[in-house]
Order: C-alpha cells, then structure tokens, then sequence
C-alpha cells in the first residue's frame, strides 16, 4: 500500500510519539522566552501546547526536556506551520523542526 492509499491521518513520514514533556521556545531575534507542553513528537515536528499564540511561520529555537531530569534534552530549530486555539483557551502550535541544535 502507498502513501496514497493511507486515510489522511496516516500519511506521515514519520510515527508521532505522545510525551507531554516541558518546552521552552525562544522567538528568533528577540529574548523572550515561551513556556508550553510539548504534547507529542516526530521526526519531523512536533506539537506544543502554550499560553500565548505564535503566528504561522515564526521561527523558534526550542528546547523539550523531561519532567523527570534525563537528558539530553533536545534543541532545535522550527517553524510555526499550524495554530489554533484550544477549548480551554490555550494555544497549539504545529512546529516544524527545521534542524537539530547540539
């Protein structure tokens, strides 16, 4: 079977893992740092949960660490690609990893 033939919500590249983990995402070129949830992770992006709204197409360095102190944690580079308001009034965010900080 292609990827064609997959209903829409399969045709990923890559299997997205649920994690819930803390994230910290700083806006490129300003200081101002922005606390969420990343709620789950892939190769190829991930999705966060945040107070405050980002518009399509920021770009972020962020930083997903573990509740329970491992390491490492990852860094990267990403692009805001999606954004909607949740029913609780929080923000998710689509963020499309752009590349792996070391």
């Amino acid at each position: 079977m292609g990827i064609n033939d997959k209903p829409y919500s399969e045709k990923r590249d890559f299997i997205r893992m649920k994690i819930g983990a803390p994230l910290n995402a700083k806006i490129a070129a300003e200081s101002e740092v922005i606390e969420g949830r990343c709620l789950d992770l892939s190769g190829g992006g991930l999705q966060v949960e945040a107070q405050q709204a980002l518009a399509i197409g920021t770009q972020v360095e962020v930083e997903v660490s573990s509740d329970h102190g491992h390491s490492p944690t990852l860094k990267a580079n990403a692009k805001v690609v999606r954004a909607a308001q949740s029913d609780s009034g929080s923000h998710l965010l689509g963020l499309e990893i752009v590349s792996i900080l070391p």
